[in-house]
């Protein structure tokens, strides 16, 4: 299938919340939009939202030795890959002490290695394009010691790291790289995390200067700013949309 002129973005966990803002708010601005998931349910709703502007594709990108395969089918079907956002994520709620090692590895495999892994290979079809823009979803976890979260917390920062990482390298070569950091945005994991703690959840937004929770489309926005001509000297960085978070916690 051929996009014509449009560009093609991949999204990754962008089925609900912030990934599916994202894509729609890509989608309803030309891009066409691949959206990665695992929910097939959540994939087929999030498939008529974004109409012939975009697409969805089932994978877990736990399963690291089929990403390079998934990118060529992508890159083959779409002809290119101009936009790469990294939203998909996990997190475990549990004391320090006993996350086990296979618990912490799941985490870390899911947010920093499939993140890693899918970069490199999307970043391999962009170097003959002459560019492109990837975007990584980090988290005030990455600048605040949140408790009970440490796979991530420790997967958020090392993420603001390879942001870094890879923009020194590769915007030579035209690939900007950068990072959004959302603070508290109403999605399904942070109802879990706050909703279900009115005393934490008021605690939170005492310490959050804007006074309330944001919005997926608060970070679509942001996002689409990133990918566009207008931030084309942006490169490295990351932008903290919170709300003017204060502590994290």
């Amino acid at each position: 299938m051929s996009t014509g002129n449009r560009k093609v973005a991949i999204v990754t966990g962008g089925a609900s919340g912030i990934g599916l803002a994202i894509a729609r708010k890509f989608a309803d601005n030309g891009i066409f939009t691949v959206v990665l998931g695992r929910d097939e349910n959540k994939l087929a709703a999030a498939r008529e939202l974004l109409g012939a502007n975009g697409t969805t594709i089932s994978y877990d990108l736990s399963q690291l030795s089929g990403i390079p395969a998934l990118i060529d089918q992508i890159h083959q079907e779409y002809g290119s890959i101009d936009i790469l956002v990294n939203n998909a994520g996990i997190n475990q709620k549990k004391p320090f002490t006993e996350v086990t090692d296979e618990e912490f590895q799941r985490v870390i495999t899911t947010n920093l290695t499939a993140v890693f892994s899918i970069s490199r290979e999307v970043v391999k079809k962009m170097l003959p394009q002459g560019g492109g823009s990837i975007i990584h979803i980090s988290s005030m976890a990455a600048y605040y010691g949140l408790p009970k979260v440490i796979g991530y917390s420790a997967s958020k920062t090392a993420i603001e790291g390879l942001t870094r990482a890879m923009a020194t390298e590769l915007s030579a070569q035209g690939i900007r790289v950068n990072a959004i950091a959302p603070g508290f945005i109403v999605t399904d994991m942070t109802d879990k995390a706050l909703n279900a703690d009115p005393e934490r959840k008021a605690k939170a937004m005492g310490r959050t200067a804007i006074g309330y929770m944001g919005k997926p489309e608060d970070i679509a926005e942001t996002a689409f700013f990133l990918v566009s001509p207008a931030a084309s000297y942006i490169t490295g960085t990351s932008i903290r949309v919170d709300g003017g978070n204060a502590t994290g916690f």
